[in-house]
C-alpha cells in the first residue's frame, strides 16, 4: 500500500494567505465600468496610513480592484478568436474635451448643388470587374484600371489622327488634365470657404478699424498748440468727449469718509518739516541755513543795517530809520 499524506493543513495555511474575492466597504464606490474606472469616497483611517503607509495603501488599491473586476464579470461575455470579451455598456461620466469642437466646413460648390438637386452620394468600390480578364482588378494605383489605355499594345487610332499621333501620351495628357482640373477645383474650394470666413468676421473688424481711426482722429486734433481751439472745423465734425469727472457718492460708508478726512488733513498740516528741510537742517523744526540767509537778506530781526549804498537823500539805504 502507498503511504497516504494529509495535505488539510496546507491547504488551509494556503487559503488563509489568499485574501476573499468579496469585499465590503462602508460606502460603496463609484464605478464607471465603461471607462474601467473607480472611485472611492471612504474616508482614510489615519492610525493605519501613520503606521504603515505603504501596506495601507495597496490594502486599499487592491480591495477597489477587486470590486471592480467583479463588476466587469458580471457584464455579458461574448467569445472570440482571442477568448472571451467583456462586452462594455456606454460610459456615465462625462469628461472635458481637451480642444474646443471642430467648426463645420463650409461646403464645397459641388456639395451645395446636390443638395439643391437632392443627389446622394455614393460610395466607389476600390475594386473593379474587368470583363477580359475575368478578375477584380484596382480601380486606381499600379495596375489599375484607370490605366489600362496607357498599358494596351494595340490601340485604334482615329482617322482624323496627324501622323505623330501618340496614344499613350495622349492618355497621359489628358490624366494630368484631370489631375489639374481637380486641383483648380479643390483651391476654389478653399478660397470660397475663406471668403465665408471671412464675411461672418467682417463686422467685428470693421467696427474695430472704425474704433481705432476715431482714437487717431482725436489725437491729431489735439496735437497743434492750441489744443485744437484754433484750426478749422469741418461740417458735421463731432465734437471731442473729454474725460468725465468722477464725483464721490453723498452717501458713502464711515471708513470711506474717515479715510479722505484723513488724507485732506495730511496735506492741510504744516506743523511738520518738508523733506528738503529735514534734510538742509536736520530733525530741528527750525531750518538754520535757511534763516541765516533770509536774515542776510533783510537786514536782520531788528531792521537795522550799518552799511549799504547811498540814497538819493545821501543817506545809506540801510541806514537808522527814523
Amino acid at each position: 500500500m502507498r503511504p497516504t499524506m494529509d495535505v488539510s493543513e496546507l491547504l488551509q495555511a494556503g487559503a488563509s494567505k489568499q485574501k476573499s474575492i468579496q469585499v465590503e466597504k462602508e460606502i460603496p464606490l463609484d464605478i464607471d465600468i465603461g471607462y474601467l474606472a473607480a472611485t472611492d469616497p471612504n474616508p482614510i483611517d489615519e492610525e493605519e496610513y501613520k503606521n504603515n503607509r505603504e501596506e495601507y495603501l495597496q490594502s486599499v488599491a487592491r480591495d477597489n480592484a477587486q470590486l471592480l473586476i467583479n463588476h466587469l464579470f458580471s457584464l455579458p461575455i461574448e467569445s472570440s478568436q482571442d477568448g472571451p470579451l467583456a462586452k462594455l455598456p456606454p460610459p456615465t461620466t462625462t469628461l472635458p474635451r481637451a480642444k474646443p469642437l471642430p467648426k463645420p466646413k463650409p461646403p464645397t460648390k459641388w456639395e451645395k448643388f446636390a443638395a439643391a438637386k437632392g443627389i446622394q452620394k455614393k460610395r466607389t468600390e476600390k475594386k473593379i470587374w474587368d470583363e477580359e480578364k475575368q478578375e477584380f482588378r484596382d480601380r486606381w494605383g499600379r495596375g489599375g484600371k484607370n490605366k489600362e489605355l496607357e498599358e494596351q499594345w494595340l490601340v485604334e487610332v482615329p482617322a482624323n489622327a496627324p501622323a505623330d499621333f501618340d496614344p499613350v501620351k495622349e492618355a497621359r495628357d489628358a490624366k494630368k488634365k484631370r489631375v489639374a482640373k481637380n486641383a483648380a477645383q479643390q483651391t476654389k474650394n478653399i478660397q470660397r470657404a475663406e471668403r465665408s470666413n471671412a464675411s461672418a468676421s467682417l463686422p467685428q473688424e470693421r467696427e474695430k478699424r472704425k474704433t481705432e481711426l476715431e482714437r487717431d482722429l482725436a489725437q491729431t486734433r489735439i496735437s497743434t498748440a492750441s489744443m485744437g481751439k484754433f484750426d478749422k472745423k469741418f461740417q458735421g465734425e463731432p465734437k471731442l468727449r473729454g474725460v468725465k469727472r468722477k464725483f464721490d457718492p453723498n452717501e458713502k460708508s464711515a471708513d470711506s469718509e474717515k479715510a479722505s478726512a484723513l488724507a485732506i488733513l495730511s496735506k492741510l498740516d504744516t506743523s511738520r518739516p518738508s523733506k528738503r528741510a529735514r534734510a538742509e537742517g536736520g530733525d530741528d523744526v527750525l531750518n538754520v541755513r535757511k534763516a541765516i540767509r533770509h536774515e542776510s537778506r533783510t537786514g536782520g530781526l531788528s531792521g537795522e543795517r550799518t552799511g549799504g549804498r547811498p540814497g538819493k537823500d545821501g543817506k545809506g539805504r540801510g541806514g537808522k530809520r527814523k
